[in-house]
């Protein structure tokens, strides 16, 4: 893994743009869906390899049927609970060093309060819509945004968590579903973005989480 993450980022712009097409032709071929849990094929591989910026999860869709939604507390508590099983999740997966997770976008953040933006605050809302394909290109404020967070940790790829939301499955229980994007941050574009859904739950607990997080880790690198 060492050895092949120096000769990539040896290899430059250039390569990471071959990363970045070679995900959005993954998704294209599965109908910007995620693979079912469990499938082989981990259509972000290609990302182990460099330098990822991984924004917090932005929305938590407030209704569901199981009532999970409204029992979770202050909003920004809940998306930073997401946020660090994701962290624990991808750097059990050897992706605790290259990539940046949201409390270093916070601190850069705060480093460069002239320059940067908040990443709680970024304008994904736009991602949400389900016309949203891979190809899309972004405009502003988050196309200016995206470009001001990859200056100031020098990547280029951006994994969005954009949106959780709880759903009842056919026996009863609850499972969380998570829609996520990867965007590139210079061309503002969107290169793949699908659903990953979690294990089903008879209970709403931190288990809940970190199984979407696990599903999504799958989708790049092995347990």
């Amino acid at each position: 893994m060492t050895t092949h993450y120096r000769l990539v980022r040896r290899l430059g712009s250039a390569a990471l743009l071959m990363v970045l097409s070679a995900c959005a032709h993954s998704a294209a071929s599965s109908g910007d869906e995620a693979p079912t849990p469990g499938v082989a094929m981990r259509p972000l591989a290609q990302l182990a390899a460099q330098q990822v910026l991984v924004t917090p999860l932005f929305a938590l869709i407030p209704r569901d049927s199981l009532g999970w939604a409204a029992s979770v507390g202050p909003l920004r508590d809940y998306q930073k609970t997401f946020d660090a099983e994701l962290q624990s999740v991808l750097g059990a997966r050897g992706l605790a060093t290259q990539w940046k997770y949201p409390p270093d976008l916070v601190r850069a953040a705060r480093l460069n309060p002239t320059y940067a933006v908040d990443p709680y605050s970024i304008g994904v809302n736009v991602l949400r819509s389900p016309d949203v394909k891979s190809g899309t290109r972004l405009g502003d404020p988050l196309a200016t945004q995206l470009r001001t967070m990859i200056a100031l940790q020098e990547a280029r790829a951006v994994l969005v968590p954009v949106e959780l939301r709880f759903e009842r499955t056919a026996t009863g229980q609850g499972v969380g579903v998570l829609r996520v994007a990867l965007l590139d941050g210079r061309l503002s574009d969107v290169r793949w973005i699908g659903t990953v859904r979690g294990d089903p739950s008879p209970t709403l607990t931190r288990a809940t989480l970190t199984s979407v997080a696990a599903h999504l880790a799958d989708l790049i690198a092995a347990p």
